[in-house]
């Protein structure tokens, strides 16, 4: 028998792992744990060094994540909060890195947890993932830095540039948005005869502009009407004039919310980082030369996905928080500045049809069962759907007037409406949700396979 002195000297990952493996650094919750021991059980040495989520080092070999993440993450500007600096160190390998850092969209996923599931999940470079709400692009972006197809679908248009220009910025030339840093002011002028901050959902009051401007630097101009460049316009000035508005959009949107700086300032301070944050993954993947996966991604509708029955080799997503987030409400600025008719929209988004919150409630389970039976159609038999929701007993059981012991947990209604679709339910992992607490605590990675 051992002693409790000879198991206590060695570490938890010590037991797990074998010396030739070396995790990333601040693994702090179970389910990352998890996702690390199942990355070990189904890869090889060459797979894990190519795409995994959890190792730093596999014998002498440092892992394309470890090399994607070291560094300065992101340059944050001078004024921000020493709680939003040291956010950010510590989260370095889980969202710091690549382009997931361009536009903090409210409840977006952890992009190396959305590695780590796609790893498990069995997917390999040349397959191809599916997200029916796409949200900010993660899944996109992240199968993308893996060499994983995907394809990504949200209802809102907002949405679609944001993942878009995310996508963009992983392989765009950098020439001119260099040059943009320099000519911030008038950068920011330049978009912001079109609009500025308003809270709400009240429209904007747009400048229908008919002549060209100088953005970034002569001859480049782009007409404001559509808040698109030119007909015929080259790819280089397509992607760099989506660049630079999601940064104004950036800055604006976080000039409702702090007071800190004046809007002028946010922007050359988010445009600067914005820059940085494409230059440096752009130098890793130029020195890496693993091949990228190709993504499109779409406005579209979950419930009516434009994909071949059991072609995709899986699907990631997680269905809004309906109860907890207002995505119309938190978006108002940037949808209204883009031209779309919130409350027209409101009406195609799941989870904010109806008045009422039992009406609400209604409609939600009956949008979830028909996009839950999408993604039977769409996916390929013995693959896998996987599904992370939070859940709160206590809201639910307020609108059905019951307990909340009594309740069915949305994560329970998925993975009901699942069986009922021929998804098998094959794991449950938990994992606390940061800066929801009074909302929800948990929320659960369910793992659905097609039998």
């Amino acid at each position: 028998m051992k002693s409790p002195a000879d198991i206590l000297s060695r570490g938890l990952a010590e037991h797990l792992f074998s010396a030739e493996r070396e995790l990333i650094p601040d693994i702090d919750d179970y389910y990352e744990m998890e996702l690390a021991f199942y990355e070990n059980q189904l890869f090889d040495d060459q797979e894990l060094v190519r795409n995994a989520a959890y190792f730093a080092r596999v014998g002498d070999s440092v892992t394309r994540h470890f090399q994607m993440c070291a560094g300065e993450s992101l340059r944050l500007p001078e004024h921000s909060s020493s709680r939003l600096k040291s956010f950010f160190e510590k989260n370095i390998f889980r969202t710091g890195y690549a382009t997931h850092g361009l536009f903090p969209y409210r409840g977006k996923f952890h992009p190396q947890m959305v590695k780590g599931i796609l790893n498990v999940m069995g997917l390999k470079p040349g397959d191809t993932v599916v997200d029916p709400m796409m949200g900010s692009g993660t899944v996109a972006v992240e199968a993308t830095l893996m060499g994983i197809n995907s394809l990504g679908f949200d209802a809102s248009p907002f949405c679609r540039f944001m993942a878009q220009t995310k996508l963009d910025a992983l392989t765009m030339p950098l020439r001119r948005a260099r040059k943009a840093v320099d000519n911030a002011d008038a950068v920011f002028e330049y978009f912001g005869k079109r609009g500025s901050p308003i809270s709400g959902r009240k429209p904007a009051r747009t400048a229908h502009l008919h002549y060209a401007d100088e953005v970034m630097e002569e001859p480049a101009e782009y007409l404001t009407g559509g808040l698109r460049p030119p007909k015929g316009s080259d790819r280089e000035t397509a992607e760099t004039f989506g660049f630079l508005l999601l940064a104004y959009l950036d800055a604006a949107g976080y000039s409702e919310r702090s007071t800190r700086k004046t809007p002028i300032d946010q922007f050359r301070a988010i445009l600067d980082r914005y820059v940085f944050v494409a230059d440096k993954i752009q130098m890793f993947l130029l020195q890496d030369h693993a091949a990228l996966g190709l993504a499109r991604v779409s406005q579209g509708d979950a419930r009516s996905m434009p994909i071949a029955d059991a072609s995709a080799d899986g699907i990631l997503f997680s269905p809004p928080y309906s109860f907890a987030i207002d995505y119309l409400d938190n978006d108002a600025f940037h949808l209204n500045y883009l031209g779309v008719d919130v409350e027209q929209l409101q009406e195609s988004m799941v989870g904010l049809r109806g008045k009422s919150l039992p009406e609400k409630f209604e409609f939600y389970q009956e949008d979830m069962k028909r996009v839950i039976a999408e993604c039977s159609r769409v996916l390929k038999r013995g693959k896998f759907c996987t599904i992370i929701v939070g859940t709160n007993n206590n809201q639910i059981g307020k609108i059905l007037k019951q307990s909340p012991s009594e309740v069915e947990g949305l994560d329970e209604m998925l993975v009901r409406m699942g069986q009922e679709t021929g998804l098998s339910l094959i794991r449950t992992m938990q994992r606390s949700i940061i800066g929801m607490s009074n909302t929800m605590r948990r929320e659960q990675i369910l793992l659905l396979q097609k039998k």
